[in-house]
């Protein structure tokens, strides 16, 4: 069984903020009496980050200006160290975080093709063997041998992209570099990664794109502020967040559905099939989805999660994660999708419903944000979820027989609680 190439758990980033007029010498240090050289805030620019990314995967990362996503990238990369958490890579990594960080102006590009591609780890005799096709690559046969100061930074770009992608990596790491060039290139650059991806590269990518990392990508991470907006299927994850975003800065990926199959309606309905907007946390909830076609569909996938009002998703599935084959004969159907109960807190949410084919490249439909419904109130406590269970103290007075002291005996209590864990909570004292 293939291991990942990409293990993130866990990962934390803090950087520190300084005051704006820090001294900049030792001089000017000691005049204002060696104030102003504390950080006057900390803050996180990456908060619990866990993800995988499998051989022959790819990963998009969404996310706005800000978000973490080259924070990320680069601890991935080893450019940096985190503050919590951990990242394994398994493999070569190549990197696309600044093309052209390591080229020298005073260098020929040959020159600059030797001292990147070895420092990437290949051999010198490496390098010879691939140095032509790295040239070819790059469309720079006749300005191979002038000096990198004399190249328009367009042409810079090229050369790097190609030296980086002919390293062989075993993990590419792409920071928002796809519009190298003309268009021309930019589709050989896509090939060429699509290349790499079929030969077993694992490849996490950041594009402002939406369109794009659905295209490309086999799952997508939704970075805000630092944290996991969304992690999963890259339809649903894109459509959320363009939805977030402004609809004039960011296109739609799936702004013009093809409606070969339709959703007409979606009904929320209770335990005894009556319509409902108003749960109470723990209660059951069943989803029909009502949709029409007018030919027969081979196969598709219907998808349901489910928001709160600023986008964030609490609960995500698909059809395919269940193994289901959905064909679809012509006209209407229904497809229900029954949760036995559920945890949220108290809030307002909304059901969202897409319908896709089966290989994702099509989005037939897709309605979001058009089916609320609340949770009743429950106690104010900083928790998504509002799990039944019930808290047990053990005092000095009620010491179990045979355990000599409090803390033995919680220990045992927490060992017993354990095996009944879907009912009980147990507090745990150090």
């Amino acid at each position: 069984m293939n291991q990942p190439a990409v293990i993130v758990h866990q990962l934390g980033k803090q950087f520190q903020q300084f005051h704006s007029n820090r001294p900049r010498t030792i001089m000017e240090a000691a005049v204002s009496g060696w104030r102003r050289l504390k950080p006057t805030n900390q803050f996180w620019a990456l908060q619990d980050i866990s993800f995988t990314v499998m051989p022959g995967q790819m990963l998009g990362i969404l996310g706005h200006n800000g978000a973490g996503k080259s924070t990320l990238l680069q601890l991935i990369g080893g450019v940096g160290r985190p503050s919590c958490g951990w990242v394994k890579v398994h493999g070569r990594i190549g990197a696309l975080l600044d093309l052209g960080a390591s080229f020298h102006a005073d260098l020929t590009g040959r020159e600059n093709v030797f001292v990147s591609a070895i420092a990437a780890g290949l051999t010198r005799r490496e390098v010879n063997r691939r140095f032509g096709a790295i040239v070819e690559f790059a469309e720079l046969e006749k300005f191979i041998d002038s000096p990198l100061r004399t190249y328009s930074t367009g042409m810079q770009m090229r050369l790097a992209f190609a030296i980086a992608v002919h390293t062989v990596p075993d993990v590419l790491l792409v920071d928002e570099h796809l519009s190298v060039g003309d268009i021309a290139f930019q589709t050989k650059c896509l090939d060429r990664i699509a290349q790499l991806k079929a030969n077993g590269c694992a490849i996490v990518l950041i594009s402002q794109s939406a369109k794009q990392i659905c295209e490309l990508c086999d799952q997508a991470l939704w970075l805000d502020r630092g944290k996991i907006a969304a992690l999963g299927d890259p339809h649903v994850v894109a459509e959320n967040y363009v939805n977030r975003m402004d609809a004039k800065s960011l296109p739609k990926p799936t702004q013009n559905y093809s409606r070969e199959v339709a959703i007409n309606q979606v009904q929320l309905l209770d335990a005894t099939d009556q319509p409902v907007v108003d749960l109470g946390s723990g209660e059951p909830l069943m989803i029909a989805i009502h949709h029409y076609t007018e030919q027969r569909s081979l196969n598709i996938i219907i998808s349901v999660s489910i928001s709160n009002e600023v986008g964030q998703i609490y609960f995500n599935t698909h059809t395919a994660t269940a193994g289901l084959s959905l064909p679809l004969e012509p006209g209407d159907g229904t497809i229900r999708l029954h949760l036995s109960r559920l945890d949220l807190s108290g809030g307002n949410y909304f059901v969202n419903v897409g319908i896709f084919s089966s290989d994702w490249s099509k989005t037939y439909d897709y309605h979001w944000h058009q089916y609320p419904f609340q949770i009743r109130s429950t106690p104010s406590e900083d928790s998504i979820l509002y799990p039944p269970c019930r808290w047990e103290i053990l005092n000095q007075s009620t010491i179990l027989p045979g355990s000599p002291t409090l803390q033995q005996n919680l220990k045992q209590l927490n060992r017993e609680s354990i095996l009944t864990w879907d009912n009980y909570r147990t507090v745990d004292y150090p």
